[in-house]
């Protein structure tokens, strides 16, 4: 089994990562420990190369418990990801076209909406079981 060690190192809002195995040595730079970790992901695919993916441990501060504890903070705590809209005067004429129609639209009343609701009449038993297998 190939192991790789990925270790980061945060100063102000940017990381460094190294990652290092196989006796290869790969360096990266970030801003933020979600894009730091993205970056390693890239830097273990150059050391790796193809084949049977490799083990990666993830340091932070020298623990894996660190590295994961401030990834999956970043993670919950950013906002959606949503790429911004053009500005009115870049959109195409037949976008700011179906955007006027939309404004004159909302001005009506909205048709109420069907809320899809649980099929109680099963029974239980005769469901399929279907379970998530890790790995």
């Amino acid at each position: 089994m190939q192991t790789i060690t990925a270790k980061y190192v945060q100063r102000d809002e940017d990381w460094t990562v190294t990652v290092s195995g196989l006796g290869k040595t790969l360096n990266g730079e970030a801003s933020g420990i979600i894009a730091a970790r993205d970056r390693a992901d890239q830097l273990v695919e150059q050391l790796a190369g193809e084949g049977t993916p490799p083990t990666v441990v993830h340091l932070l501060n020298g623990s894996a418990y660190e590295f994961t504890s401030t990834y999956m903070t970043a993670r919950l705590t950013r906002g959606p990801e949503s790429p911004e809209a053009p500005a009115d005067d870049e959109r195409p004429a037949e976008t700011q076209d179906a955007a006027q129609q939309g404004d004159e639209e909302s001005t009506k009343p909205s048709a109420t909406t069907t809320v899809p609701r649980k099929e109680l009449g099963r029974d239980p038993r005769s469901t399929e079981h279907r379970y998530a297998h890790a790995g």
